[in-house]
């Protein structure tokens, strides 16, 4: 599909008679903040996958972190 200059000047002026010549400023703003936003999100979505997560050999073995033991019901205290 080839648009040329007429088909792109009649599709500005229904889109002119459609929303008005006060809307459109306002439309368009709108716009470019939603263009604004969309783009933040996406380098952020990018950053995060660049930022390399630890290494698996970084990380303390599963078996040399010491478990806590949960303290009985009995001896819980409450601070009411």
């Amino acid at each position: 599909m080839d648009l040329g200059w007429p088909e792109i000047l009649i599709i500005a002026v229904v889109i002119l008679v459609l929303f008005g010549s006060r809307n459109l400023p306002d439309a368009a703003r709108s716009l470019g903040k939603s263009m604004r936003i969309l783009k933040t999100e996406v380098k952020g979505l990018h950053d995060d996958e660049a930022t390399p997560a630890a290494p698996p050999s970084a990380l303390p073995p599963a078996d040399a972190v010491p478990a806590t033991p949960a303290a009985p019901a009995a001896e819980r205290t409450d601070a009411r």
